[in-house]
């Protein structure tokens, strides 16, 4: 019994100090998860839409499919490095009438790079300055909000335009 309650007594000590480890950059972890989800469904519906349907746009203001992820792609690499600080990834030259393979491999490396790149961020960094659009400068902590709706936005854009050439968008098969 004393073994047991020994045992227990240790336990409890050591519970604030793996709760505390794993909560000491709890945006930078959020953006890190933010980034794998955003990855898998964004990437899953540029496979779901079929090659000849890249070209679809639902209004002609709107950008096309191909012009969308073809768009994130960009997005993603100005993002992450903005928010990472690291050097952005050359990419090849591709336009929205590109073939979806390529579309898709770009599309898939940025999100890799932005995995990659995003793994030594903290959560201290998050008051530093860093470029934004248009020129400008905002807290890295801005940018990780600005990144996270950028993906959801984009993702619903996606979503849409699967639903509307009678597709199911990968969120909605859970």
């Amino acid at each position: 019994m004393k073994i047991l309650l020994s045992t227990l007594a240790l336990a409890l000590l050591a519970t604030p100090v793996v709760a505390s480890a794993q909560t000491a950059n709890p945006v930078s972890d959020a953006l890190r998860q933010t980034v794998q989800h955003a990855a898998k469904n964004m990437v899953a519906a540029a496979q779901e839409m079929p090659a000849n349907k890249y070209s679809y746009r639902p209004t002609a203001k709107q950008m096309s499919f191909g012009q969308l992820m073809l768009h994130v792609t960009g997005a993603n690499a100005f993002m992450c490095s903005s928010i990472s600080g690291k050097p952005r990834p050359q990419m090849a030259k591709l336009t929205p009438q590109s073939p979806k393979d390529q579309l898709v491999a770009a599309l898939k490396a940025s999100f890799q790079y932005c995995t990659d790149s995003l793994q030594g961020v903290t959560d201290a960094q998050l008051n530093d300055k860093v470029p934004f659009f248009g020129g400008r400068q905002v807290t890295r902590g801005a940018m990780i909000l600005s990144a996270a709706g950028d993906w959801a936005d984009h993702y619903g854009q996606a979503a849409t335009m699967l639903r509307l050439n009678g597709m199911l968008p990968p969120t909605a098969r859970h």
